[in-house]
């Protein structure tokens, strides 16, 4: 029989991560405005912190309409596949040393597989839609993430030489000592430039480029298809900041606060990072975009991979 444990603590997890994803948007416009000297959401409840239901509501009301042109059932497949994919890489990060849906060894394979298979939703998204402005968005997407999951993965595995394993929980307990931040400065920003890029979060929003393709792939999309889009979209960015927080900066570990709440001020941290940047860097041109990742990640993170490998050897001697 399984335990009732077993059963509350996805669901509790599933709710909580929902739940941030859609204040994040309240968030990402709060912070916005405060930087860009203005307020932001302020009239609907307290700071403006219920305008996410008023969003929600208008969201829920606005007329599910599929394009007759499109390919219905591949259109309406395409956004619950980004979303699942983001909620299963979830299940194998360590909140804390209690919260954990799965404990997995090849943990790190996992989110690289993940991120790879979340392709096929914008892939889909865009030529079902049986539009020019989609299907240049949708190839732009698959251009940039799989040129940008090759640097992902050679930044993660100066971690893994470090830790010795896959898994993110044995990696969280190798920076007992210190934080990876400090061996891995490289790796780290190496993989942060490929987390914002993954993410297709500004300033490389290049598949959505409002000033040149309308929406990207999902121009055709509205009402909750949409809003699965949307709502994808910042739990990937606190996905990635999750994995930032594990592999660099100790995951869980902190003085006196309870593990569970040191880890969300870490990843609330890079949450708020990735929001800002948005409004301090301009969106490059998508050849500049390609060009930096593989004339200018790609030699780095080999580089960093042989200099960790080095500096491994010569402990080990």
């Amino acid at each position: 029989m399984i335990e009732l444990s077993a059963l509350l603590t996805p669901l509790i997890i599933l709710i909580v991560l929902l739940l941030a994803a859609a204040w994040s948007t309240w968030l990402e416009r709060r912070l916005l405005g405060i930087w860009q000297d203005r307020l932001g959401p302020n009239r609907v409840g307290p700071f403006g912190l219920l305008q996410v239901i008023a969003d929600m509501i208008k969201i829920f009301t606005k007329e599910d309409w599929i394009p007759p042109f499109a390919d219905k059932a591949l259109f309406i497949i395409a956004p619950m596949i980004l979303m699942i994919m983001t909620l299963l890489g979830f299940a194998i990060i360590p909140f804390s040393p209690d919260i954990q849906i799965v404990e997995f060894d090849n943990a790190l394979l996992f989110v690289l597989a993940l991120s790879s298979l979340s392709v096929y939703s914008i892939m889909l998204a865009g030529f079902s839609s049986n539009s020019k402005y989609a299907l240049l968005g949708a190839m732009r997407t698959a251009a940039q993430m799989l040129s940008y999951e090759v640097f992902m993965g050679l930044a993660l595995m100066g971690v893994v030489v470090i830790a010795g394993s896959f898994s993110l929980n044995e990696i969280v307990a190798a920076q007992s000592d210190y934080w990876f931040i400090l061996s891995q400065p490289l790796g780290f920003l190496l993989f942060l430039f490929a987390g914002v890029a993954e993410s297709h979060r500004a300033p490389f929003d290049l598949p959505e480029a409002e000033t040149e393709i309308v929406a990207g792939f999902h121009t055709e999309y509205a009402s909750m298809k949409f809003g699965m889009f949307f709502i994808g979209e910042y739990l990937g960015v606190i996905f990635i900041s999750a994995l930032i927080t594990t592999l660099y900066f100790g995951g869980w570990q902190g003085p006196m606060l309870p593990p569970i709440i040191w880890f969300m001020l870490k990843t609330a941290l890079f949450v708020m990072f990735f929001i800002l940047l948005r409004a301090a860097i301009p969106r490059p041109r998508y050849d500049q975009l390609m060009s930096f990742g593989w004339s200018v990640l790609l030699p780095l993170a080999l580089l960093n991979l042989l200099l960790t490998a080095v500096w491994q050897l010569t402990l080990g001697f």
